[in-house]
C-alpha cells in the first residue's frame, strides 16, 4: 500500500506554501554573494524581458479600462518599459543594502563563562496581499530574498496577467543564479478563497504583511490565524501651532497634502491653532485652492472661507476619520496644542503626523504626547518612506506596536534567535 505524503493532499495554495518552506530552508544559510548575485540577475531580467512584461500588463490595463476603474488607479496599475527599468533599478539598489542576516543585535559573556549573541535571521515563508500594484511584485520579492526570505505574492486580479509575467521572469531568474525557484511563487487563483487559504496556513506561512486600503488590512487582521504585521492606512494630520512661520507651515501643508494626494502618506487633515488662524488661514485655503483641493471645513474655518477662493464644504464627523486619497482635506481651528493632540489621539490611524512650529518647548511636547509611527517637525508627512529614511527600499509602513513600526525594511523581514556556546556548561 502505498502511502501519500502530505503534500499530496494539500490545496494548491498549501502545496505552494509547502514549497516555499522548502525554499526558506535552503535561502536561510546562504552568503549575501549568493542572494546578490540572484538579485542582479532579476534586474537583468527584467530589463531584457520588458515587452513580455509590459504586453501582459496592457491586457491588465485595457481590463480595467472597460470595468470604469478611474485613472489614478489605472496610472497605479500601468508599467511601460521605463517604469520596468526603474523597477530593475531599484532591484539593483536593494542588492547595495547591507545583509541583516546574521548581524549581532546584542551579546556578552555571561559571568558563568557562557558566550551568548543575539543575532538575525530570516522570518521564513513571508506572504504579501496587495492590490493592484504590480511594482510591490518585484519590490516584495527583492526584499525578501535579500532578507533570506521565501515568498509568496497574491496580488489583485485586476495586475494577475501582469504579476505572472512578472514572477515568471523572477523564477527564471532566481533558478538561473542556482537559487530555488519556489522562493518566489504567485499563489495560484484569482478568488478570494486563496486569500483564505493563505490566512489559514498557519505553520507553512510563517508571516502575512497586507498592503492595501482599509477593507483589505481589517480583513487579514480580523480574519488570518497566521500571524500578520498589519501596515495601516493614513490619516494623517499636519498641526500648525500659534507660534509658526506662516511661509514655512503653507509650504508644508500643501506639499504634505498635495505633492501626491493617492499615498498613505498624504495628510488628510489639517489642524491650526486658534491664535494663528486670523494670519494663516486665508493663506492656506488659497494655497491648497491653486492645488487643487477641496476642503472639508469645520464651523471656525468657515469663517475665514467667505473672501477666498477654495472650494469650502461642511465637514462632518466621517471627514474626520476619512483617508481621501484624493485632493480633499479636512480642516479645523483648536484652541490648543494639547487640542490638536486630543483630535488626532481620537482619529489618527497611527501613521505620521506633523507639527510646524518654531517653539522647541511646542515641537517637544507634541513629539512626547503623539503616539504615531512617525512625528515630524517642520517637515512634510511625505517623508515617512523606507527610500526618504535611507533603508534603500521598504515592504510596506507598520503601525502596530510589535516587532516592526514605521517603514519596513531589511531588518524589519528578520527575527532573531539566542545562540548560546558554552564549555561543557551545565546548569546547576
Amino acid at each position: 500500500m502505498t502511502t501519500l505524503s502530505p503534500y499530496d493532499s494539500m490545496s494548491p495554495v498549501n502545496q505552494a506554501a509547502y514549497r516555499a518552506k522548502g525554499a526558506a530552508a535552503t535561502l536561510a544559510p546562504l552568503p549575501r554573494a549568493a542572494k546578490d548575485d540572484a538579485l542582479l540577475a532579476i534586474a537583468d531580467a527584467l530589463e531584457v524581458r520588458a515587452s513580455e512584461i509590459v504586453e501582459a500588463n496592457a491586457q491588465d490595463v485595457a481590463r480595467a479600462r472597460e470595468a470604469g476603474i478611474g485613472e489614478g488607479m489605472i496610472d497605479r496599475l500601468t508599467l511601460t518599459p521605463e517604469r520596468v527599468r526603474a523597477i530593475a533599478s531599484d532591484v539593483r539598489d536593494v542588492a547595495a543594502l547591507p545583509d541583516p542576516v546574521g548581524e549581532v543585535v546584542r551579546g556578552s559573556t555571561l559571568p558563568n563563562g557562557i558566550d551568548l549573541r543575539q543575532v538575525r535571521v530570516p522570518l521564513g515563508v513571508v506572504g504579501i496581499v496587495y492590490e493592484g500594484r504590480p511594482n510591490v511584485t518585484v519590490d516584495a520579492a527583492a526584499l525578501c530574498l535579500k532578507s533570506g526570505n521565501a515568498v509568496l505574492l497574491r496580488g489583485s486580479s485586476s495586475a494577475y496577467r501582469s504579476n505572472t509575467a512578472l514572477v515568471r521572469v523572477l523564477r527564471d531568474a532566481v533558478h538561473g543564479a542556482g537559487l530555488p525557484a519556489d522562493a518566489v511563487q504567485l499563489v495560484p487563483g484569482e478568488s478570494r478563497e486563496s486569500v483564505r487559504e493563505l490566512m489559514r496556513a498557519r505553520g507553512l506561512v510563517d508571516v502575512l504583511i497586507p498592503r492595501g486600503g482599509a477593507s483589505l488590512i481589517n480583513t487579514i487582521v480580523q480574519e488570518s490565524i497566521v500571524p500578520v504585521i498589519e501596515t495601516g492606512t493614513g490619516n494623517c494630520h499636519v498641526y500648525v501651532d500659534a507660534r509658526a512661520d506662516i511661509d514655512t507651515a503653507v509650504e508644508i501643508l500643501v506639499n504634505s497634502k498635495a505633492q501626491r494626494v493617492g499615498v498613505c502618506n498624504a495628510a488628510e487633515t489639517l489642524l491650526v491653532h486658534q491664535d494663528i488662524a486670523p494670519a494663516f488661514l486665508p493663506r492656506a485655503l488659497d494655497a491648497l485652492a491653486d492645488a487643487g483641493v477641496t476642503v472639508h471645513a469645520d464651523e471656525r474655518v468657515m469663517a475665514y472661507a467667505e473672501d477666498s477662493k477654495a472650494t469650502v464644504v461642511e465637514a462632518t464627523t466621517e471627514d474626520w476619520e476619512t483617508e481621501y486619497l484624493s485632493h480633499d482635506i479636512a480642516v479645523a481651528v483648536v484652541d490648543s496644542l494639547d487640542r490638536a493632540v486630543e483630535h488626532i489621539r481620537l482619529w489618527t490611524s497611527g501613521h505620521t503626523e506633523a507639527i510646524v512650529t518654531t517653539s522647541q518647548q511646542a515641537a517637544r511636547r507634541f513629539t512626547q504626547l503623539v503616539d504615531s509611527t512617525t512625528v515630524a517637525v517642520n517637515a512634510s508627512t511625505r517623508f515617512t518612506d523606507g527610500g526618504q529614511f535611507g533603508f534603500g527600499a521598504e515592504i510596506g509602513i507598520s503601525t502596530q506596536k510589535l516587532h516592526a513600526r514605521g517603514p519596513m525594511g531589511l531588518p524589519e523581514l528578520t527575527s532573531t534567535k539566542y545562540i548560546v556556546t558554552g564549555d561543557g556548561h551545565v546548569r546547576r
